[in-house]
């Protein structure tokens, strides 16, 4: 190329340009600025990685298992609408003393995701079979085990999950050093705890990744795991706070989960 006196140009060539990685729809959603104070939480929950390594696609039927706030149904709504995907979700049951209460979360939840195909998980109702190519969970097991029901949870997963798809779970670890207690009052479980709990309901064992282990985490601390962020659990009337360090756990961080992944043969 010849510059204005002839010469060569020293402008650079668009071929030497760094190449630019295209994002993919999955860090869009990630991205989106909708999400707002929930970004914060994406250097300790890492998202990308998680549903990546949950080799989930925009055109799958992906079903999650009590959403809370919504941290993951921003992503998922927003990433599975790139596609031909559908979003599902459990909403609570409405009964008991909490109905109330119950019914206004569900209410909520389903105004703020209008897309969303709600299906009431607990109690005597059951989740259909065969719906889904995804079921993913997010440090919910050790709830399911304090209430008794953990067992017939993943038996619901598997049931829920057409043949061929996988469950993700995300959880809180308690090292196999430590004794569990089957009804987990610290928030953690042990790994192989919760392998035995899928293999019971008939799931093959797929992978594990290490994409949210916190090794700074002992997994042992006065209020459980609601003694780090994002709860920081302090004492309350009646508590020992001699020992209590809030710096202590706020440097430690996030909990220390396992993330794993299951397939129904």
């Amino acid at each position: 190329m010849l510059g204005a006196c002839g010469g060569k140009s020293d402008a650079p060539s668009t071929s030497d340009a760094p190449a630019v990685k295209p994002v993919s729809a999955l860090e869009a959603a990630i991205a989106a600025p909708a999400r707002g104070k929930k970004a914060l939480r994406d250097a300790a929950r890492n998202p990308l990685a998680t549903l990546e390594f949950f080799r989930i696609d925009p055109n799958m039927t992906v079903l999650e298992i009590s959403p809370g706030g919504g941290y993951y149904a921003d992503i998922l709504t927003e990433y599975l609408a790139s596609g031909t995907g559908s979003y599902l979700a459990t909403s609570y049951p409405e009964t008991g003393a909490r109905a109330e209460r119950r019914a206004k979360a569900n209410a909520e939840f389903a105004e703020k995701y209008p897309s969303a195909t709600l299906y009431e998980f607990g109690g005597e109702v059951k989740l259909p079979e065969n719906i889904a190519d995804r079921v993913l969970t997010f440090r919910n097991t050790h709830s399911w085990m304090r209430g008794g029901t953990a067992e017939d949870a993943f038996a619901q997963f598997y049931g829920a999950l057409k043949p061929g798809g996988m469950l993700g779970l995300v959880q809180h670890r308690l090292p196999a050093t430590a004794e569990q207690d089957p009804r987990a009052p610290t928030g953690y479980v042990q790994e192989a705890y919760v392998k035995a709990l899928a293999k019971d309901a008939g799931f093959e064992f797929v992978a594990a990744s290490e994409v949210n282990a916190n090794p700074k985490d002992t997994a042992d601390h006065p209020f459980g795991v609601w003694t780090l962020p994002p709860r920081l659990a302090q004492p309350g009337e009646g508590d020992d706070a001699s020992t209590y360090d809030k710096a202590k756990y706020e440097a430690i961080g996030e909990s220390d989960r396992m993330t794993l992944l299951f397939k129904k043969p």
